[in-house]
This record gives C-alpha cells, sequence and structure tokens, in this order.
C-alpha cells in the first residue's frame, strides 16, 4: 500500500518556515524597521508539568484533546474524561468495554461477550473501528480491544473531526484515544494470575525499564494469555496479548515505538443479536443461552506505530507519526442473529461465515508554536494526516428455524477460502487552530478549520469497481473557556462541525447491502462547567447533536437504504470522581437525553423518539477503605438505563435495566514483595436483560452480561 503524503507535505511547508523565523528572530531581539510591526511577539516560556489524577486516583487531570496535544481538563472547551491505568487495575479490566463501564455517557451496541465491542457515546453509535492510539485513528485492534499496555482511556465526547481527522467508521458521538504505557523512572516487574467465570484462567506481565545517564530510553513490555470456558454455555474463548513499548526523552527530542500482537479465538458459540418481528418483546433470556453452539471464529490484529517531537526552542516544536496496522478475521464474529423474532419465541437464525482483512497506514505531521502578540497568548497548530485504508471480504450465509425456549443446533454454513479486495478508502486533511489566551489566561479562546478529503473506491469479488467518490469539505470548530472565580472553576462553550464517511448498510438482507453513502457533515452545540475541588471534581454539560441517517424504504423484508433521515439528540450530563474522604471515593455520573428522529422516510415517523437513545443511564461506583482491617477496600457499582425504543416507529420498546456489581481488594506484603488480592462479582442478582439497541436502522436488541465471577493476585518483584 503506498502512502501519499501531500498533506504533510504542504503543513510543514506551509507552517514551519514562517513559525520557525519568528521564533529565531524573537529569541535573537531582532528589532529590524522591516519587521517594526512583529515587535511586540515575545516567545513565551515552556508550561509547568500537568498534574497526574485526581487524589482517588481514578480519573486523570489532563487529557490528549487530538492535535492540541495533552492540556488540564479545565482548560478544553469540551467534555473529556480520562481513566487511568490505576482504575484499570483495581477493575480487573481485560477489555476496554470493561472500562467504559465506568462512563454514564457510554453504553454498548453489541451484546456482552460478542467478538467485537461498540459503543454509543451521547446517542451515535462509534464501532470498534473508531478508537485512536495517540490521536492517531486505524491502528488500534478490533475485536476486544486489550488494555493490558494502556495507561489512560480518553473519551472527547461530540464530533472531533476538527481535533483528530475523521473517524474511519463515521463516529461523532466522541472519541476514545488509548494512550500507551511508557516505562517510570521506578523499575517495574508486575506478574498478575487469574480466574474469570466459568473457567477462564490468565496471566499478565507488566515489565519497565529505564536505562541511560539521565534515564532517557525505556522499555516497557506488556503480555496477556487466558484460556478456558465463558459464561456463554460451551463456549471456550483464547486470548494471546503482547506488547512492546520504546521511547526516547531527551532535552529536544521525544520518540516512541509502539508494537503489539493480538489474537482471540473463540469456539462452541458466540451471543447472538435479537431482532424482533411485532411489538411484543419477549422476555430477555440468561445470557448463558447459546442459540448458535456451533459457531467459532479468529480475530488477530498486531501493529507499529513510530512517533517523534522535536523542540526547535522552548515554542515551537515539530511532531509526526507513522503506522501501520493489520487486522485478519475468520469465522462467525458476526450477523449471528436471531431474526423475525415471534412473541412465542420462534424465530429464523441468520448465519454469516466470513473471511477478512483490514490493512491500515495513518500518519501525521504538524507545528506546534507558542507567542505572544501584545497581551494575547497564542497557541498555534498545524495539522496534516492521512489514513489510507484497504479491505477485503468473503462471506457464506444459510437461515434456519428454531425457538428461543427450544433452539437447535443447525449446521453451519463453510468458511470462505479466500478474502478478495472489497475497499479502498483515503481519508487526508488539513487543519489550523489556534488557542488564544486574555486576562492572564481567564479567558481562552479556540478556533479552527480542517480540511478533509475523502476517497472511496469498492470492489465486487471479481475486482470490478462498483462504486466509487472523492469529495472534500472544511469543518469549523469554536470552543471559549472563562474562568471568572479563579483557576478551580472553568465555564465553557463550543461549536464543532463534524465530517463522517458515509455509512454502510449492513444489514445483510438489504437490496443494496454493503453500499458505502456519501460523507455528511454532523453539528455540535455545548455549554457547559467543570469544578476541581481539589481531591474531587465536577463536570456538567448541555448538549444538541444532529447527524444524517440511514432509513430503510420499499420491503420490510427486503428493504433500500437511503440516507436522507437525520436524527438529533439534546441531553444534560453530569459526571464528578474523585474522594470525599480519605477513605470514600466516588467515580460516575448521570445523563438525560431527548432524541428525536427530525427527518425520516416519507415524514412519516417525525418527531418520533430515537432508535437506541434512552432517556436516562448513569452510573456510580463506590470505594471504601475498611477502617477494621488494614489495606481492605470494598467497591460497588450501579448502572441503570431506562427504557428505549429499538425500532423508528416506536412500536418495539425494551424495559428499563439496572445492574450491581461488587468488588474487595486487599493490599499486603508477601514474602517481602507488594501483593494485591481482588475480587469482583458483576451483574451480582444475575438479571436477565436487554441492555440496549444495535444501530439506527435496525430492531436488534443487545443482551446484558451474565453474572461473572473474576479474582485475582497481583505481585510487583
Amino acid at each position: 500500500m503506498s502512502l501519499r503524503m501531500t498533506p504533510i507535505a504542504i503543513a510543514l511547508a506551509v507552517a514551519t518556515f514562517p513559525t520557525v523565523l519568528l521564533a529565531e528572530e524573537s529569541a535573537k531581539g531582532n528589532v529590524a524597521a522591516d519587521a517594526a510591526e512583529l515587535s511586540t511577539v515575545v516567545v513565551t516560556a515552556e508550561k509547568p508539568p500537568l498534574a497526574a489524577a485526581y487524589a482517588a486516583g481514578q480519573v486523570s487531570k489532563a487529557a490528549s484533546v487530538g492535535v492540541l496535544g495533552k492540556q488540564a481538563v479545565l482548560d478544553t472547551p469540551f467534555s473529556i474524561t480520562s481513566y487511568t491505568a490505576q482504575l484499570i487495575e483495581d477493575q480487573q479490566a481485560k477489555t476496554l468495554a470493561d472500562v467504559m463501564q465506568n462512563d454514564p455517557s457510554v453504553r454498548f451496541t453489541t451484546s456482552s461477550g460478542h467478538a467485537y465491542e461498540n459503543y454509543r457515546i451521547r446517542g451515535f453509535d462509534v464501532s470498534a473501528n473508531d478508537l485512536a492510539i495517540n490521536g492517531m485513528y486505524g491502528l488500534a485492534p478490533y475485536g476486544h480491544t486489550p488494555v493490558e499496555f494502556i495507561e489512560q482511556v480518553e473519551v472527547l465526547k461530540g464530533p472531533s473531526a476538527l481535533f483528530s481527522g475523521m473517524a474511519p467508521s463515521g463516529g461523532v458521538g466522541g472519541v476514545i484515544n488509548l494512550v500507551p504505557k511508557r516505562a517510570a523512572d521506578t523499575p517495574l516487574t508486575r506478574v498478575s494470575v487469574g480466574f474469570q467465570s466459568d473457567s477462564q484462567l490468565g496471566t499478565t506481565l507488566d515489565v519497565g525499564r529505564r536505562y541511560g545517564e539521565d534515564n532517557e530510553w525505556g522499555v516497557r513490555v506488556n503480555a496477556a494469555l487466558s484460556d478456558g470456558d465463558t459464561t456463554l454455555s460451551g463456549q471456550s474463548k483464547k486470548r494471546d496479548f503482547l506488547s512492546a513499548a520504546l521511547d526516547y526523552r531527551g532535552q529536544q527530542l521525544k520518540a516512541s515505538l509502539d508494537a503489539y500482537y493480538s489474537k482471540e479465538t473463540f469456539s462452541g458459540g458466540t451471543p447472538a443479536m435479537y431482532w424482533f418481528a411485532t411489538s411484543a418483546i419477549p422476555a430477555a433470556l440468561d445470557a448463558s443461552t447459546n442459540l448458535f453452539p456451533n459457531a467459532q471464529g479468529t480475530l488477530e490484529s498486531k501493529a507499529a506505530i513510530l512517533r517523534g517531537e522535536y523542540a526547535l526552542n522552548d515554542a515551537v516544536s515539530l511532531f509526526a507519526g507513522l503506522g501501520t496496522m493489520r487486522h485478519d478475521y475468520d469465522g462467525f464474529i458476526n450477523g449471528t442473529h436471531a431474526r423475525s423474532i415471534q412473541a412465542n419465541g420462534n424465530f429464523s437464525g441468520r448465519m454469516v461465515a466470513q473471511r477478512g482483512y483490514d490493512e491500515n497506514v495513518s500518519a501525521e505531521a504538524g507545528i506546534r508554536s507558542r507567542f505572544n502578540t501584545g497581551s494575547i497568548g497564542h497557541e498555534l497548530v498545524v495539522h496534516a494526516s492521512e489514513l489510507q485504508q484497504e479491505s477485503g471480504s468473503a462471506v457464506n450465509m444459510t437461515s434456519f428455524s428454531s425457538n428461543l425456549y427450544a433452539p437447535v443446533t443447525a449446521v453451519m454454513p463453510s468458511t470462505p477460502s479466500t478474502a478478495p479486495k472489497t475497499g479502498d478508502v483515503t481519508l487526508s486533511s488539513l487543519a489550523l487552530m489556534d488557542t488564544l489566551s486574555l486576562l492572564d489566561d481567564r479567558l481562552k479562546l479556540t478556533l479552527g478549520l480542517r480540511s478533509q478529503r475523502v476517497q472511496t473506491t469498492s470492489y465486487n469479488s471479481a475486482g470490478a469497481t462498483t462504486a466509487s467518490y472523492d469529495k472534500s469539505a472544511v469543518s469549523p470548530a469554536v470552543g471559549v473557556v472563562v474562568k471568572p472565580w479563579g483557576p478551580a472553576v472553568s465555564l465553557y462553550a463550543n461549536y464543532v462541525e463534524g465530517l463522517s464517511k458515509g455509512d454502510t448498510v449492513t444489514d445483510t438482507a438489504a437490496t443494496n447491502y454493503n453500499q458505502v453513502f456519501s460523507p455528511y457533515k454532523t453539528e455540535q452545540k455545548e455549554m457547559g462547567l467543570k469544578w476541581d475541588a481539589g481531591s474531587f471534581t465536577h463536570s456538567a454539560s448541555l448538549f444538541e447533536i444532529t447527524k444524517p441517517t440511514l432509513v430503510a424504504i420499499g420491503s420490510t423484508a427486503n428493504p433500500t437504504y437511503v440516507d436522507s433521515g437525520e436524527k438529533r439528540v439534546r441531553g444534560l450530563e453530569w459526571s464528578t470522581s474523585g474522594e470525599l474522604t480519605r477513605a470514600l471515593r466516588l467515580l460516575g455520573g448521570i445523563t438525560y437525553s431527548q432524541g428525536v428522529q427530525t427527518k425520516t422516510a416519507y415524514g412519516q415517523y417525525d418527531g418520533k423518539r430515537a432508535v437506541g437513545v434512552p432517556h436516562w443511564q448513569g452510573n456510580m461506583g463506590v470505594e471504601w477503605d475498611t477502617p477494621w482491617v488494614s489495606g481492605l477496600t470494598l467497591s460497588s457499582r450501579v448502572m441503570a438505563t431506562s427504557s428505549l425504543y429499538l425500532d423508528a416507529a416506536n412500536t418495539q420498546q425494551i424495559s428499563g435495566w439496572s445492574q450491581l456489581d461488587l468488588g474487595a481488594r486487599y493490599t499486603t506484603r508477601v514474602g517481602g514483595k507488594k501483593t494485591v488480592f481482588r475480587a469482583g462479582v458483576d451483574n451480582v442478582f444475575n438479571r436477565h436483560y436487554y441492555s440496549g439497541s444495535f444501530s439506527d436502522s435496525t430492531p436488534i436488541a443487545t443482551l446484558g452480561q451474565a453474572r461473572t465471577y473474576t479474582v485475582s493476585a497481583t505481585t510487583d518483584f
């Protein structure tokens, strides 16, 4: 796959020369007559380091904001939450979905235990393809995203095309950015062994070292291996993961190389997705029910990412990144649907055997400069990015008749032996952003534009072109932060236009299955408040997002999808984290949303509630250090979601649900080594519930997780 660096070359050519020249002239004190008008430009000093995390250690005080780099959360005009490695370890999280269960604005669009983890943020779908690593798309592992190599999981809510470029699958609800671990100054050798029901045994290894006279060289290696039966009756799953992170931190140059290998295989079944035919919704099944016991599959991802940043002086730095990722999959990893479900439980099973691949190359480059013009401070960023994606796939599909309460074991179709190339996508962009600071940093104004180009070509199995387009658009953004009462409280507002690659028709029964539509724009308006109370923080936001959607026309059995619909979500979010006392910690929040279909096919459902958007959803976690046993911490988490509709006509409604999770950990020393014992139970009461919906366009419900026990022991050597 060739890599065209045209946008990056343009960015460096346009931005580097004048900015570097300006910095050099200011540093030398050049006051020549022909530069008199620039005499008020002053190079600013380097920023002080950002604080790490709030007192509870679960949420960071700083986060990456795309091309703006790492920023204090209170200084950003957006809603951002950054979950830490400590939270990941203490909650025994294995995948990204485990971490996202802490966020009140995030819900899942696949059944628990499904091969892929997809999300809904602020009422809009964000697929596993839309994850970023250090702000770069197309490089994160697909399927169940492992978190052993992750230092922070950052959730930036709302459209983000300006800050990170266009999301590959068109997600506009937000961006989930993964920040890889780096070796700390203190040597680390950490080993964990654990058990998860039904009989999953696993072990992880985390090793970090720094070398050199000033510890400038770092190495961090993470490995994980697990195997055994899962909570889905009859299913076995094996997971292999290995990552290595090398970094160099010099006075002027900072560079890193990240590489990982991730493989997951399963056999003996896969969770179903539930597609109802009538408004009579059968009661949710036990999550251990296996409707496809012959299903098996493999997902394998591997990537390498090289990044660097060079400080020309205290005010100007260049940065660049280049990464490649390959993902291969085969088997029944999605498309295992229980369709046309009747009130008595009869359904038509759909099985899709797949083989495919994705091969991505992602690149970015830019320049950051900081300077003053009079009393106004500037942080100017020019950023160029390009993501090239090649994909191939082939499917074999069959159907069978069964019943939810007396399922049959059907003969599965064979997996295709080859996967021909089916698509090429190139997303290239050029952005310019400036953050202006006034009134001693009590007022910050961020202005930006990103020009985005989308080139897509689709092919049939014979290699002939079936569709293509080449579109460009400009996305603006404006954000403001005001601190009227000192540095602990910030008021913010933003207007952001997101740009997304057109939706793909995923309904295998559609007449235009796999059709890719042209890019579309989304809009977000948001205002909010953030309060740092020292040991804890609060944030509240009021937002509105509008997005074009697919709507189905024609036959209900074999519909045709068009992109003439529109969905609007208005919401109010509140979140909090930190310590109420030295022994009591909170993490969670609540979201109220009003999702509306503003444009539908023939106007027949205009004004009805948007599919998959509940009015209420909330999470609250509590940790308590017990006074009677030193080192013992008890924890609990409650998640709740109100009812929602699965279909545009608002005739298929699933009930609201809640779930209680409990946990405990005990920190002690064994043989002189720090050791932490952890135990947890998710879905304590083993409630059976539909957890949400799969998409805006098909009445598919997802199933919540089964009761799951997890125990582990971790030792630092």
